[in-house]
């Protein structure tokens, strides 16, 4: 991993682990491209002979998890992707180098921090309802900031399929409570206070509107205990957690529960989170690990 500061911030990269995943996977010459993940080639259990060579699946897809800790624009394809390490397919093995070939035209990305005068925490929360073709559960994602910096990200596939796309909403948003209040123990053990309350931004306005009517209904009492602990955050912890809704365009988690087919739309998603290359820094300082 390298770290490159410089007066705009810190950079984390890996750009030398990148060209070393590239070698390994036989993928050095390979033809960069915008994105990591393509909706024209739906990715399901089954549909295609399977990989010759699981092995290489695991270890390549291995390194990419690895990579995943200062490239978060690449979460949700590894993780979509993981779900196939036991028995992956030639459609896998494809879609594992299309990712191989994104990063090669974006090596020099990573994920950067900047400075700021208030602290404030703030948390995105999606999930893209019912869209794993193959036991139709949700895909989960969220996005957890620190002043301006991304410090906190999942892509996730839910545990268990929801009958609406409110309550997938809603289970996403107990997951980032849950990554919040961590991190809020985290600020308050090494004594640093935060300049206000933190917000979480959702764009499903029923799941929002649910974590702040304190009326419960018979048709969310299956989803009762994650109820019951976002609205414990809001009310009584983190002197009022706030929960507001987002128009879909800002919402910056989006980029954590599907693919785009517009790489415009991916472009400033990722540029939203951070991720941004270390090509920029001039006189900067510059630290191997």
């Amino acid at each position: 991993m390298e770290a490159r500061r410089d007066n705009s911030g810190l950079y984390l990269t890996q750009t030398a682990y990148i060209q070393q995943l590239l070698r390994k996977s036989g993928m050095s010459n390979a033809k960069p491209i915008d994105t990591p993940f393509s909706l024209n080639k739906p990715l399901y259990a089954d549909g295609s002979p399977l990989f010759h060579d699981t092995t290489l699946y695991r270890s390549i897809l291995g390194g990419l998890q690895y990579l995943v800790n200062t490239r978060p624009d690449i979460s949700f394809i590894v993780n979509k992707l993981s779900q196939f390490q036991q028995n992956p397919t030639v459609t896998h093995w494809q879609a594992v180098k299309r990712v191989l070939r994104y990063i090669k035209g974006t090596d020099t990305l990573g994920i950067s921090f900047r400075p700021s005068s208030q602290l404030f925490v703030t948390g995105f929360s999606d999930a893209d309802w019912a869209s794993s073709p193959d036991d139709r559960r949700s895909i989960a994602g969220y996005a957890v900031f620190l002043g301006p910096n991304l410090v906190a990200w999942q892509s996730k596939k839910q545990a268990v399929v929801s009958r609406s796309s409110t309550e997938s909403e809603y289970r996403a948003m107990a997951q980032v409570t849950a990554e919040i209040s961590w991190l809020m123990s985290l600020l308050t053990e090494i004594h640093i206070s935060i300049s206000a309350p933190p917000t979480i931004w959702c764009d499903n306005m029923s799941a929002a509107a649910l974590a702040r009517n304190p009326v419960y209904h018979v048709r969310t009492k299956h989803i009762e205990l994650d109820i019951h602990y976002v609205r414990d955050k809001v009310r009584r912890q983190f002197g009022r957690l706030g929960i507001h809704h987002v128009p879909t365009r800002d919402q910056l988690a989006d980029i954590f529960t599907k693919g785009f087919f517009l790489a415009s739309r991916f472009q400033y998603l990722r540029d939203k989170l951070g991720v941004r290359s270390a090509l920029r820094l001039r006189g900067d300082v510059r630290i191997n690990h």
